[in-house]
């Protein structure tokens, strides 16, 4: 397995990854703008209710399940980098589209609504199409390598992005901010536009190509993969209890605890330090324990250390410590175990499948994040909140049974990858 995270190694002359590299750090900035700039652009600018912004957060977990009900069998049948240029272009003409509208007087709960679906659309392609796209780009030996780069840049975004967003905001206002958001996608599809390297042609497409057969083939080629198979059921279980968090995180922490909106904020910005420590820790975790178990391993302590959120009482610094020691415990080996994954996946298929099980993926867990989600809110009236993110987080650590005793598990070094 190599890894070179410093400018030496192959990746770091490999001008065609670097171009994916750069464009794929662009998109990160970008998407933390817009996930924190669409919620400012209607409190600051339409003085949005409650309500409203419930509905606007509501409407950035459809796309995963809809882009991966229906995307999968076209990005496999399509060139993948025209779907991450196209994706890019799409992102930027609708997010400029909100400050001309805030200019022109005309901006509405309505079109934040649509701008929120759409980027969120995109979005979910772009994800898809990159993770399908990367391992034709370069060697398969270099996966690991790659994807503890690109998780690098993430954690690097995440840190950055959302305080970007505030500088942004509070300097040039909501709308101008997003303007700024639709340039780096811009940006992004020039570097994409930049890449030489002939891509893998894709299969031409069947009498029998059908979104049910895609949706079929994909989940197909899940179940049967002895590697994958506990990976999915992991993903899935992971990602509806983990919705409880995503409903009563903030609720929690303002409530119950008592915390500022600011140091909620600090808190929340320890993930991004955190995730950064993460990308470089897997490829040391793996040489010392191997591939497998370091995937595991990763997985138990991120997931245990979401126990700490409604263990956090007592005095205010002690609940602040507890918070911020799960984030950071939390997003750093999370991130070690999501680049385990992908780097998995991305060695398993065969690049004319990738699509197809990334899309299965992405639906199968929008849908588990959405009854999370609507289960966490439900739960949480009658039995409290604090005892509902216990179940919500001793869900997430029975999850990980699912790859302890799988095949993972002795897994020295990276599978050998797909013809």
């Amino acid at each position: 397995m190599q890894f070179k995270p410093w400018p030496s190694g192959p990746l770091w002359r490999h001008g065609d990854f670097m171009k994916l590299w750069a464009a794929q750090s662009v998109s990160d900035f970008g998407a933390r703008i817009t996930r924190e700039g669409l919620p400012l652009a209607a409190v600051l600018t339409i003085r949005a209710t409650p309500a409203e912004l419930g509905l606007l957060a509501a409407l950035t977990l459809g796309p995963s399940l809809i882009v991966g009900l229906t995307a999968g069998g076209l990005i496999d049948r399509s060139r993948r980098r025209s779907i991450l240029i196209a994706s890019d272009l799409v992102r930027a003409a609708v997010l400029a589209s909100v400050p001309l509208a805030a200019f022109l007087h005309w901006l509405s709960m309505g079109q934040l609504y649509v701008a929120a679906f759409v980027v969120g659309a995109a979005s979910v392609a772009f994800d898809i199409a990159d993770h399908a796209y990367l391992p034709g780009l370069i060697d398969r030996g270099l996966l690991v390598d790659a994807n503890v780069k690109l998780g690098v840049t993430e954690s690097v975004a995440e840190m950055g992005g959302p305080a970007l967003a505030g500088i942004l905001v509070q300097t040039l206002t909501a709308p101008i901010a997003i303007a700024v958001n639709a340039a780096t996608y811009l940006v992004s599809a020039v570097f994409l536009a930049g890449i030489r390297s002939a891509e893998p042609k894709p299969p031409p497409p069947t009498a029998r190509s059908s979104l049910g057969r895609d949706l079929a083939v994909g989940f197909a080629a899940v179940m049967s993969q002895p590697l994958v198979r506990p990976l999915f059921i992991f993903g899935l279980v992971q990602a509806m209890f983990g919705a409880f968090f995503q409903a009563l995180y903030v609720v929690f922490a303002i409530r119950v605890l008592g915390l500022s909106p600011g140091l909620l904020g600090l808190i929340i910005a320890m993930g991004g330090v955190g995730a950064l420590g993460g990308a470089l820790l897997f490829p040391a975790l793996s040489r010392r324990i191997g591939f497998g178990p370091a995937i595991i391993a990763a997985a138990v302590v991120s997931a245990a250390s979401a126990l700490l959120i409604p263990a956090a009482g007592g005095s205010k610094l002690i609940a602040v410590g507890m918070m911020v020691a799960s984030q950071l415990l939390g997003d750093s080996f999370g991130v070690a175990t999501l680049i385990g994954i992908k780097s998995v996946q991305q060695s398993v298929f065969s690049t004319h499948l990738l699509g197809r099980v990334g899309a299965t993926m992405r639906a199968a867990t929008g849908a588990a994040a959405i009854a999370g989600a609507v289960a966490g809110g439900l739960l949480a009236g009658p039995f409290g909140i604090r005892a509902t993110l216990f179940v919500g987080a001793s869900g997430i650590l029975a999850a990980t049974l699912a790859i302890a005793i799988s095949p993972l598990l002795r897994l020295r070094e990276p599978p050998v990858p797909a013809a």
